[in-house]
Formats: structure tokens, C-alpha cells, sequence
């Protein structure tokens, strides 16, 4: 569920990179990651138009994508945040090419909520500094531990859907094609983490992440 002309060959792989190549690339990436200028291959293909929207449903769609536009900058966050700490060339490839493949989630977002009339969520600074430090950390704990953290989170992404899609107005086709695509994909990078040595989390763990989740979505869907 990775191949969405992503990859840019032109930029050389991080783990070719001296250390501080790779600081330098990270910190290319986040402030193209904050400022909305990621580079994209495709805009999202819609299979439906929109029924008309009430003013009420359109805030309510502003509201969701704007979470899930922050969701996004977060895991740009987290995975930027391994690459920088991960011990082994495998490891390292793997995350670069989900962080690839989630900026495509990212920008799907940001051009729905242009569309609807919303902004981005002021805290996303905040919010991708926190996943930074939290990937980095789990990095450090070594490989499985970090796979374990992207399977772990992945998971929760797709019950926050979930909850989305219940969520949304029912004429809202565009945003709901968009999330139902996200989750396939989110529950594709979720699996394959696992297949490449991630450790299972324990339901503790599992439920502290669900708090953080809730901090983040209840106070992006505001501000």
C-alpha cells in the first residue's frame, strides 16, 4: 500500500548520509512539513462529487480534517524522529519510505480543508516537536521497540477513523473517500511493521497512547 510515486530518487537515501546531512534533512523536512510545502506526486482522485453541504456540516468536516491534517504532521513527526535514532540500515529504510508515503496523507488533507474553507490547527508546531521527541526516544530503545511504537500507533489511527467516518456528514463524499483510503493505507504501514520485527505492545501502553490521541484531536479540533 506504499507505491504512490512517492519516492524521490533525486534525493540521496538518509542512511547514506553523515549524521549531520541527515539533522540537516530532518529539519528541511519539518519546516516543509509545517509551512505546507511538501512535494507531492498526485492530488487525491474523488469517484464522487459532494450532495450540498449545510454550513453546520461544512464546519463539521473542517473540524475532522483539521484533526486529521494534525494527525498527519505528527506522524511526519514520529517517523522523522526514528530515522534520526534507528541502529540499522533496514530499519531506516523502512521508516523513510513510511514517512514518504504518509506525506501523500498529509497533503490530501491540507488541499480538502482548502477546499472546505479551513486552516490548519495553530498547535501543529507543538504537536510535531512532541512526536519528534517521542520517535527519537523510541529509537533509542532500539529497532523492535520502534516498529512496535509505528505498529501500536498505527493501530489507534484506524479506531480514530473509524470514529471519523461515524462522524462525518453523510453528503461529505470527498472527505470520507479520503479518510477510508487513509485507513486502508494506515492499517498497511500498521501490518508491516509488525512483519519487519516491531514487538507487540502491551494493552497498558496501548491505552496511554489513547489519552495522548485524545489530547491531540480534542484540542486541534478548536484550535
Amino acid at each position: 500500500s506504499w507505491a504512490y510515486g512517492l519516492r524521490f530518487s533525486s534525493r540521496p537515501s538518509m542512511r547514506a548520509l553523515h549524521w549531520t546531512d541527515q539533522l540537516l534533512g530532518h529539519v528541511d523536512r519539518s519546516l516543509k512539513t509545517l509551512t505546507g510545502t511538501l512535494p507531492v506526486a498526485n492530488s487525491f482522485e474523488y469517484d464522487r462529487r459532494d450532495d450540498a453541504l449545510t454550513s453546520d456540516e461544512q464546519s463539521k468536516s473542517r473540524q475532522l480534517m483539521r484533526v486529521n491534517h494534525c494527525g498527519e504532521v505528527c506522524a511526519q513527526g514520529l517517523y522523522h524522529g526514528q530515522m534520526l535514532s534507528a541502529r540499522n540500515d533496514s530499519t531506516k529504510a523502512h521508516l523513510e519510505h513510511a514517512a514518504e508515503d504518509e506525506q501523500k496523507h498529509l497533503v490530501w488533507c491540507q488541499e480538502r480543508l482548502r477546499e472546505l474553507n479551513g486552516q490548519t490547527s495553530y498547535l501543529n508546531p507543538f504537536w510535531y516537536g512532541a512526536s519528534f521527541m517521542v520517535g527519537a526516544a523510541t529509537g533509542l530503545m532500539g529497532d523492535k521497540v520502534s516498529l512496535g511504537f509505528i505498529a501500536a500507533t498505527e493501530e489507534e489511527v484506524c479506531k480514530h477513523l473509524d470514529r471519523h467516518l461515524a462522524e462525518l456528514p453523510e453528503g461529505d463524499h470527498r472527505t470520507r473517500e479520503i479518510i477510508a483510503q487513509m485507513q486502508a493505507d494506515e492499517a498497511g504501514h500498521e501490518q508491516a511493521a509488525l512483519d519487519e520485527g516491531g514487538a507487540p505492545y502491551p494493552a497498558a501502553i496501548k491505552k496511554l497512547m489513547a489519552l495522548q490521541s485524545a489530547l491531540m484531536t480534542n484540542s486541534t479540533r478548536w484550535i
